[in-house]
C-alpha cells in the first residue's frame, strides 16, 4: 500500500510564501519523477512542476522563477517552495509520483488547499 502525505498548504497574502511537502511511504520503488499539479475551481488539473530522479526540473510558465521544486530521494519526499504568490495561484495542489515496477504507475496525494488572498 502506497501513501502520499501532503502538508504545508494554507492561506497567505499576495506576495507571501508557502512550502509544500509530500512524503511517499509504503512499497514504492523505482521512482522516476515526483511532481506537483494544481486544480483551481472550474479548471482542469495542470502541471506545476516536476523533478526527475536525476534532479532535472520542469516548471509551468506561470510559476517559473517563483516556485522551486526539490526532492530528498532517501526520504521519497518532494517539496515545492512557492514565493511571490499571486491570487491566481489559488488551487488545490496535488503531489504525484511516477515510476515503474512491473508496469508504470502513478500515485496521487489527497490534495492540499492553497489560498492566496488579502
Amino acid at each position: 500500500q502506497v501513501q502520499l502525505v501532503e502538508s504545508g498548504g494554507g492561506l497567505v497574502q499576495p506576495g507571501g510564501s508557502l512550502r509544500l511537502s509530500c512524503a511517499a511511504s509504503g512499497s514504492i520503488f523505482n521512482i522516476n519523477a515526483m511532481g506537483w499539479y494544481r486544480q483551481a475551481p472550474g479548471k482542469q488539473r495542470e502541471l506545476v512542476a516536476v523533478i526527475t530522479s536525476g534532479g532535472s526540473t520542469n516548471y509551468a510558465d506561470s510559476v517559473n522563477g517563483r516556485f522551486t521544486i526539490s526532492r530528498d530521494n532517501a526520504k521519497n519526499t518532494v517539496y515545492l517552495q512557492m514565493n511571490s504568490l499571486k491570487p491566481e495561484d489559488t488551487a488545490v495542489y496535488y503531489c504525484n509520483v511516477h515510476g515503474r515496477m512491473l508496469s508504470p504507475y502513478d500515485y496521487w496525494g489527497q490534495g492540499t488547499q492553497v489560498t492566496v488572498s488579502s
